[in-house]
């Protein structure tokens, strides 16, 4: 364990700490260096720098309504060392200033096992990430280096909220005669014959492949028939929900498909939303602003 990393808490329970204080909201740090606040880039001239202190006075603006943070590597990635120099010193910073708040970098990741065992090395040990975001088409046997490590979080990817995932997602396959009680009504599904394979990649992420209880699921705001289901089929498991705010996914139906039998388990993501409220040197309070807006939305609808 790198010397920073003072917190024993695994993923799971900080996500049930913030859960307790009412705290549902997942700011997603997509911070495109392209769309950032030309006042920031004139301060700070080098790319890491803006990055980074973009994402800083973020986090510090909207910690207090946050049940986590979500950088997505991609918007770093494509700028190459600077950006990924500035992503690294993000998330050192939030293990050093708020280390209570999961963490979770969304890669979406999958290959081989030996791979995917770099993979993990990467965004738990070197990134010191508490969650990462996988695909699961390689199945479990490839996701077992993630899975193995049982104080992190692995976020499969389930039924996303882009406009053309159910190609593959909503594909009928044979479910054993295992299915769920019941079937989205959109789809000419028999439970005891077939089940799309969303619903069957929920239920072997809920069980089979959760010895450490240790596994979430993402679950697109967009498509609220099919996020009922997937609770149905994974009702303990922690899920991820994009497509709220600039998506246009509804809070309500999110809240009342999503929440688990306990009144938890949501991780509701939102970022260009938030993080792009402004483009003026107010981001940061502008940033707030929303997030304060959105985080008071979930606790009235609650």
């Amino acid at each position: 364990m790198n010397q920073l990393d003072s917190n024993p808490e695994s993923f799971v329970e900080k996500l049930e700490r913030r859960w307790r204080t009412g705290l549902f909201l997942c700011v997603g740090l997509d911070s495109d260096f392209a769309a950032l606040p030309a006042t920031l880039k004139k301060a700070f001239p080098q790319l890491e720098d803006v990055v980074f202190e973009f994402n800083r006075q973020l986090i510090d603006a909207t910690a207090e309504f946050v049940c986590a943070f979500k950088p997505n590597l991609a918007f770093y990635e494509q700028y190459g060392p600077p950006a990924l120099f500035a992503l690294k010193r993000t998330c050192d910073y939030m293990r050093e200033r708020y280390p209570h708040i999961p963490l979770i970098l969304d890669a979406k990741r999958g290959d081989i096992a030996s791979t995917n065992k770099a993979y993990a090395a990467a965004f738990f040990d070197f990134y010191r990430a508490d969650a990462v975001t996988v695909q699961p088409y390689l199945g479990r046997e490839a996701l077992e280096p993630f899975l193995e490590r049982a104080d992190k979080g692995v976020i499969v990817l389930c039924r996303t909220s882009n406009p053309g995932s159910a190609e593959i997602q909503n594909l009928l396959i044979s479910n054993l005669g295992n299915g769920p009680a019941g079937a989205p009504s959109h789809l000419p599904l028999q439970s005891d014959v077939t089940e799309p394979l969303y619903l069957k990649i929920a239920r072997l992420a809920a069980s089979a492949w959760n010895a450490n209880r240790n596994i979430g699921l993402v679950a697109g705001a967009t498509y609220p028939a099919e996020l009922r289901f997937i609770r149905q089929a994974a009702p303990n498991v922690p899920l991820l929900v994009p497509g709220i705010g600039a998506q246009g996914g509804d809070l309500a139906n999110v809240l009342r498909y999503g929440l688990d039998g306990a009144g938890k388990g949501l991780i509701i993501s939102a970022s260009r939303s938030i993080i792009f409220a402004s483009s003026e040197a107010d981001f940061a309070s502008a940033a707030r602003r929303e997030a304060q807006k959105l985080a008071t939305q979930i606790s009235h609808e609650l």
